[in-house]
């Protein structure tokens, strides 16, 4: 299997969000989007399991991604604030996230 660059990971929502989650994320701010790809975030999806909440983000970010510069650009720092109340975060309102292993993929 080739080494890809996939990530993926997960995040919890707080009942009662799933809507409210669904429609900010339908209504993305145009910087984010637009940081998030200037960061070499491409093909990035999060998919929710309705009996637990649980959300279950991958991306596949460019070879030469600046992921790691996201967390202190305020674009991000003002959505993390945003989403806040809507899911389980850090004391700095950044989304706790659970790396996933991958197992499995089949190209």
């Amino acid at each position: 299997m080739d080494q890809v660059a996939l990530r993926a990971f997960r995040m919890q929502l707080k009942p009662g969000n799933v809507e409210e989650y669904r429609a900010r994320h339908d209504a993305i701010w145009p910087e984010l989007s637009a940081l998030l790809t200037e960061s070499g975030v491409r093909d990035y999806a999060i998919f929710l399991d309705e009996e637990t909440h649980a959300l279950f983000a991958v991306m596949n970010p460019t070879p030469d991604a600046r992921l790691e510069a996201l967390p202190d650009h305020p674009v991000m720092r003002r959505w993390w604030d945003w989403m806040a109340p809507l899911m389980e975060v850090e004391a700095d309102n950044r989304p706790c996230e659970w790396p996933l292993q991958l197992m499995f993929r089949m190209d």
